[in-house]
């Protein structure tokens, strides 16, 4: 990744898990002629290293870090530049990370401005990057700053076209879907959205950010203990406001959902993740003002609990939303703002 079409301002040298500022001269655009700092840090070899790649995608839900999902993420890389990005924070992955083995190199990258988004040194470091980790933090903060910037572009050719692993935890899931909760409002709890699907806090929007062919029509949620209720609000909405058969991902702290290029996925961890499917009709309430009843016998969505192992035993299709050993099938639904589950 080291190749980047990126020029660095004289006297600066890199240093191994180093905090460095890299000031962008690049002129490749008018956003690239801004004066400009970025920050990152680098532990490792700085020579870029290009090996072969197998895609994937790790949704983990927050809280301590599963080492499986990131060793997972290792092996499908090859071995060679492990890149992870966020808005706010330090190099707090990078020894973690680094410390497992295997890499060329481990990178992260501080982008916390537009104009930093559309640095074409940015851009470059990720594209030529062998894994890409989205850390946690406020998912506001990634959807305005990264959203339509070339660091969306960037992730998307990482998934799309060089079929790298991709992965985040806590806000870095939730924007992984083709559907999200961007949290412009600040979190909203069950309650507070199961009462009013439309309050200002419930947020949502569609098929505009990360293009992951296996999250297509689906969002993502995360620290899922307590938070079933809005997440099936969120299904609710898109149902409701795009007239899609919708799908929802949601992991518990602690575990972690790796999906590979054929939609096969093992739960890493030690807590659950749940697979959701809209069973057949669209809500019969979901209206501004109102309670949300989604109820369709109480059918209403189709849930495959998987509970996480150190080692992945239990699985579920992507292919099929159908298949999956190890889980177990359920289902959610809402009377009147009232969450129920089977499970």
């Amino acid at each position: 990744m080291k190749k980047a079409l990126l020029f660095i301002a004289s006297g600066i040298i890199l240093a191994s898990c180093s905090k460095t500022e890299i000031e962008q001269a690049a002129v490749t655009s008018p956003v690239d002629e801004l004066d400009m700092k970025i920050v990152y840090y680098l532990t490792g070899d700085g020579e870029d290293v290009e090996t072969p790649t197998e895609g994937g995608t790790v949704l983990m839900g927050g809280s301590t870090d599963v080492d499986a999902a990131f060793e997972w993420m290792i092996d499908r890389s090859g071995g060679g530049d492990f890149v992870v990005i966020r808005v706010t924070g330090e190099d707090g992955y990078n020894q973690y990370i680094y410390d497992m083995g295997g890499l060329n190199s481990v990178e992260t990258i501080v982008i916390n401005t537009v104009s930093s988004a559309n640095s074409m040194g940015v851009y470059n470091r990720i594209i030529n990057a062998e894994a890409l980790f989205i850390a946690g933090g406020d998912q506001w903060n990634y959807v305005n700053i990264w959203k339509g910037t070339l660091v969306e572009d960037a992730i998307n050719y990482l998934i799309n076209t060089k079929h790298a692993p991709v992965g985040g935890t806590s806000a870095g899931e939730a924007i992984m879907g083709d559907g999200y909760f961007d949290a412009m409002n600040g979190t909203v709890t069950s309650e507070g959205a199961l009462n009013n699907p439309y309050k200002d806090r419930v947020s949502i929007q569609y098929d505009n950010f990360i293009e992951n062919p296996w999250l297509k029509n689906t969002i993502c949620d995360q620290h899922y203990i307590g938070r079933e209720g809005r997440h099936l609000t969120f299904m609710a909405r898109l149902s409701t406001d795009y007239g899609i058969t919708v799908k929802g991902i949601g992991v518990d702290e602690e575990t972690a959902a790796c999906i590979d290029e054929d939609g096969h996925v093992q739960v890493f961890g030690i807590n659950n993740a749940y697979f959701c499917r809209q069973t057949n009709l669209a809500p019969e309430g979901c209206v501004s003002g109102h309670e949300l009843t989604w109820k369709r016998g109480e059918q209403a969505v189709t849930v495959y609990k998987v509970p996480g192992t150190l080692t992945g035993d239990n699985t579920f299709e992507l292919s099929d939303w159908a298949t999956g050993s190890g889980g177990t099938w359920g289902y959610f639904w809402a009377f009147k703002g009232e969450f129920h589950s089977t499970f």
